[in-house]
């Protein structure tokens, strides 16, 4: 004891030396129930350092090691691969800490320390980086390790596994494509194969030994490279490997997905070894405080007796259950008898399971969230590896925080704040209608919830092309791998034929929101021919499937399916959002129905109705199309008259649907040559209905098409040209506004005149808005007071707010056409080209989809400064489809907009966003 105190003290002197001299400090110390780090270090440590360091310092048993920080991530990808100077020297430091703690020493033959080398990012990246394990073994140390084990087998299967992993992490010897054949997987086939054995049978520690022999003579042979056998050799390329593996391709393409800035980087977790290969009294798993699938309470997760942790997130072996109830239930759902069911850890190893529950009690209490826990036992002795926040459902993410909230473990704010906006999306997923529900061909497990259906593809690359040519496809693995991430994000839904809840699938799944069913162990996948077999039904690429990921059940062909309804804990946690927040989410709706489930939603109002899209409806396009043809104002009124009172049935069911709550509704924008048909065939068609010359219609629709219609003859232009169409609408609105309050309902249209630009269009549009409206009034007797306002949607427009304000008394920016105005960029046209746009980083995102605060939501900025300048009073929304985008959303709130307004299905999730605004939530960047 007195050997190790006084080491200690040498190790004090020298940290306080190293603060003395100025030195920075890149390694952090986690182990024997103490840590330097803590959970409130994530940015330098990375999520998973500081949470070991978390872990360690509660006194859990947690394997020593150490951190180095995400600032040596940044330094050594500036720095041509290099560190910065006193990083090895604080290794060596706490390399001899770790010695110290165990009692071992690293490379030495007799009593060897191994290390696992792991990355631990700010941000979870589950499977995106690489890992090494069983680091510091060669001949001499894994003689050591067989001695003291007593297992040469396991000994030897250690050997093989790192001399493997390294060869792929560090070396680079992992195929670079799928169809590539893994030249370690060959060598163990060959081996099988001239031992006479099945695939699938464990080889003994002979072969074992003569495999790494044999992967290290690969390694020379394919890459002309010496395997290293000296440890700390091994080490620093292990530890430049995980720092280098921030770049690769699936890690970028995550980041890429969920907006992880790529200067954040990554830290690298150096720990002592811990085996759940052992032996019998050995396992390895995972498991969540709570359901990450349902958020239902408990301790849910798998383990692998015998085992190391790749085996389990890998899915070659499907995991058995931690608790005897989840067990049953597995055999019970999947038509397995009970006396065939593998046993649980509860029932294996009693004492262990109970002192990981008492542990993740804890933790869960801790961190006051749900925790995805990592553990080990080796030889009957739990270990922790990881903790961390566990990724989840949209509905268990919503069960969690109500059900935390009432437990008092966090406030409603909190409670609030637990759920991304972006993941309500999930909740509004279709399900499988129960009355259309066939009898399913296949079962599995269900990862992640959702019901889709799709082409059958079998490889992560057709998927992204299927995706990209408007396919909707199910991606079908035997197990994924992060290189499949491009292919999963791409699909609609994945199957996989092994792997548990827990495995690679089923977490980035559920991560994604997509739907998921995995260890399918019914599906038996032939890649070469690019077919799957689920009893005696073959499938080939192309044919349709359906998921449900809800349940794990696989159909045949395509499966109606229908939209979820949103009550029970969803309901209370939207009321505990919509307490907070300020900014008022409307819908664009442009039916009755459509307003119907905008209601349903909690859409306060319609933010933008387009009247345009009411034209295209069964006859009255033929009217429209009259009245476009019509060669004097005689014609065109008559035409205008037939279209009235369909307009105003229009009016009177969307009204009424939104009785007590404001309806915009906006005049017609598009150019008049959108309703004029085009091909010579619909030409005649037309001109033998409507009883006018074909030619003439050819002629018309010449005259009216344009170069640039985006930039042409539409919005306020068209109701200058030709008053009489908005004279029309606006009576439309009038009356039936007027009819409807007879009736005693509660209605507040609100008139929208679009691409306005110059004040001169609104103040001569407005004026004879109000005298139609002034006369529907008289002659209904009734006192009518509907506000009339514009588009903002032009730069123009937008520096000259002021002036417009004086004749506007509400604006919605319409950040769609603002876009392409601001940028120059044509929507439809750009989408060729934006994706190079962003793989290149001139824009972080698309400006379609999110706002561009720099500069288009500067113009929105500056507009309603301008005309609050004005008007003190002007209503001020958005009603592009950036309304339904978190990010935009919380940017709205911040600039002091009194609204947003979105598709009816993104309703929850701008309400949500607009919740995490008031509370504090600011935009990513």
């Amino acid at each position: 004891m007195g050997g190790r105190q006084a080491q200690r003290k040498v190790l004090a002197r020298k940290k306080n030396a190293t603060k003395r001299s100025g030195a920075s400090k890149y390694v952090y110390f986690f182990g024997d129930g103490r840590a330097e780090g803590r959970a409130s270090k994530r940015n330098l440590l990375g999520g998973k350092g500081a949470n070991l360091a978390e872990m360690a310092g509660l006194g859990l048993p947690v394997p020593p090691g150490f951190t180095i920080t995400t600032e040596v991530c940044t330094h050594y990808r500036s720095n041509g691969k290099r560190y910065p100077v006193g990083l090895r020297d604080q290794v060596a430091n706490n390399l001899r800490r770790m010695e110290s703690s165990l009692g071992r020493q690293f490379g030495d033959p007799e009593s060897p320390l191994l290390v696992s080398v792991r990355s631990g990012a700010r941000a979870s990246m589950p499977g995106m980086m690489d890992t090494v394990l069983n680091l510091g073994l060669n001949a001499s140390t894994v003689d050591g390790l067989i001695r003291e084990s007593g297992n040469p087998r396991f000994g030897y299967d250690c050997y093989r596994r790192f001399v493997q992993m390294f060869g792929d992490v560090v070396l680079g010897l992992k195929p670079v494509s799928k169809q590539e054949v893994d030249p370690f997987e060959e060598i163990i086939a060959e081996k099988k194969k001239a031992r006479g054995v099945e695939q699938d049978t464990e080889l003994s520690a002979e072969d074992l030994r003569d495999l790494a022999e044999e992967f290290k003579a690969a390694i020379q042979g394919r890459l002309g490279i010496k395997f290293p056998d000296d440890p700390h050799e091994q080490l620093w390329a292990a530890i430049g490997a995980v720092f280098g593996s921030w770049d690769n391709q699936r890690a970028i393409t995550y980041r890429k997905l969920n907006r992880i800035p790529a200067e954040w980087g990554t830290a690298v977790n150096v720990q002592a070894m811990v085996f759940g290969n052992l032996g019998d009294d050995c396992a390895t798993g995972v498991a969540f405080t709570r359901s990450p699938a349902t958020g239902d309470k408990g301790l849910y997760g798998e383990f692998l007796a015998n085992a190391q942790g790749e085996d389990v997130v890998a899915g070659i072996r499907t995991p058995q259950q931690i608790t005897r109830a989840a067990s049953v239930e597995r055999a019970r759902s999947s038509d397995t008898s009970q006396s065939a069911r593998p046993p649980s850890l509860e029932e294996t190893m009693p004492a262990c399971c109970r002192e990981l529950k008492k542990i993740s009690r804890r933790l869960e209490n801790h961190y006051r969230d749900m925790q995805d826990l990592e553990f080990t036992i080796e030889r009957g002795r739990l270990w922790m590896l990881q903790t961390r926040a566990g990724k989840r459902t949209a509905a268990a993410a919503v069960k969690i925080a109500v059900d935390m909230a009432r437990e008092k473990l966090i406030d409603r704010d909190t409670a609030v704040l637990r759920v991304e906006p972006a993941q309500l999306d999930q909740l509004l997923h279709p399900q499988i209608d129960a009355s259309e529900r066939p009898e399913a061909i296949a079962k599995g497990l269900p990862a992640s919830p959702g019901a889709v259906a799709g082409e059958v593809v079998f490889s992560a690359d057709d998927a992204v092309t299927a995706a990209e040519s408007g396919k909707k496809v199910i991606l079908v693995r035997i197990e994924t791998s992060p290189e499949d991430i491009h292919g999963m994000n791409s699909a609609e839904g994945i199957l996989t034929a092994r792997g548990g809840m827990t495995s690679h699938a089923a977490v980035v799944a559920r991560g994604m929101g997509k739907c998921c069913v995995s260890g399918c162990g019914d599906l038996q996948i032939d890649y070469a021919n690019q077919s799957m077999r689920i009893g005696s039904i073959v499938f080939e690429r192309g044919d349709r499937l359906t998921l449900d990921g809800s349940n794990g059940e696989v159909y045949a062909g395509t499966v109606a399916t229908r939209r979820p309804e949103l009550a029970g804990d969803f309901g209370t946690f939207m009321k505990w959002a919509d307490r907070v927040r300020s900014l008022k989410v409307r819908a664009n709706a442009d039916s009755p129905a459509d307003a119907s489930i905008a209601r349903r939603f909690g859409a306060e109002g319609i933010g933008l109705c387009r009247t345009e899209h009411m034209f295209f409806e069964g006859d009255r396009i033929d009217a429209v199309r009259e009245m476009i043809l019509a060669t004097d104002s005689a014609g065109r009124q008559s035409a205008l008259d037939k279209l009235l009172p369909m307009q105003k049935e229009d009016f009177l069911g969307i009204l009424t649907e939104m009785s007590g709550l404001p309806v915009t509704i906006r005049l017609l924008d598009p150019p008049l040559h959108e309703f004029l048909p085009q091909t010579e065939k619909e030409i005649g068609e037309l001109a033998t209905k409507l009883n006018v010359d074909a030619q003439h219609l050819r002629e018309t629709r010449d005259s009216l098409a344009e170069v640039n219609p985006m930039l042409g003859h539409r919005g306020c232009r068209l109701g200058i040209s030709h008053p009489e169409i908005y004279e029309m609408q606006v009576r439309a609105i009038g009356e039936a506004a007027c009819e409807l309050r007879q009736k005693n309902i509660r209605v507040q249209p609100e008139i929208m005149i679009p691409l306005v630009g110059h004040v001169r269009e609104l103040s001569i549009l407005r004026a004879e808005s109000a005298e139609t409206l002034a006369a529907v009034a008289k002659r209904y007797g009734v006192r009518l007071k509907i506000p009339i306002g514009t588009m903002i949607e032009l730069p123009r427009a937008a520096l000259t707010a002021g002036e417009i304000a004086t004749e506007a008394e509400f604006f919605s920016f319409g950040t769609n056409d603002l876009t392409q105005t601001t940028f120059g960029l044509s929507r439809d046209d750009s989408a060729r080209f934006l994706t190079d746009y962003i793989r290149r980083g001139v824009f972080p995102v698309n400006p379609f989809v999110s706002l561009d605060r720099r500069g288009v939501g500067e113009l929105v900025s500056l507009a309603a400064r301008r005309g609050r300048k004005t008007r003190p009073d002007i209503k001020l929304g958005i009603c592009g489809e950036h309304g339904g985008d978190p990010d935009s959303v919380m940017f709205c709130h911040h600039i002091g907009l009194d609204y947003v307004s979105c598709s009816p299905y993104r309703v929850p999730i701008a309400r949500l966003a607009a919740a995490h605004a008031a509370l504090g939530v600011r935009p990513e960047d």
